[in-house]
């Protein structure tokens, strides 16, 4: 297991300095970031802590995992890399238009 951590269905007024403090009953915390929307800074409702060992990190998960906070079941496990091409936003796959290019020109000779 990993030493990083996804934290989900986190309350919305849950900070870095919170979830350090929860995580910390079960070893030494490396770092926590709470995601944030880029343009409002709202939080999004989940959360990475990095801990200190892989143990410290399966201890975390038992006994954070479900834990109840500001009313809300935490899901806590181990995070995952992001998918190779970064995934979001582009053209889904399906290639896109190409935009508007004016009057199609003739090429033969109009005799």
């Amino acid at each position: 297991m990993g030493r990083k951590l996804y934290v989900g269905n986190l309350p919305y007024d849950t900070d870095e300095a919170a979830l350090e403090q929860l995580f910390s009953q079960y070893g030494a915390i490396e770092s926590v970031r709470v995601m944030r929307d880029m343009a409002t800074g709202r939080a999004r409702g989940f959360a990475f802590v990095e801990m200190g060992t892989d143990e410290e990190a399966q201890a975390a998960e038992q006994g954070l995992n479900q834990y109840s906070l500001g009313g809300r079941s935490l899901t806590v496990n181990e995070a995952r890399p992001k998918p190779a091409g970064g995934g979001g936003g582009g053209r889904g796959g399906f290639g896109g238009g190409g935009g508007y290019r004016g009057p199609r020109r003739r090429t033969e000779p109009r005799w």
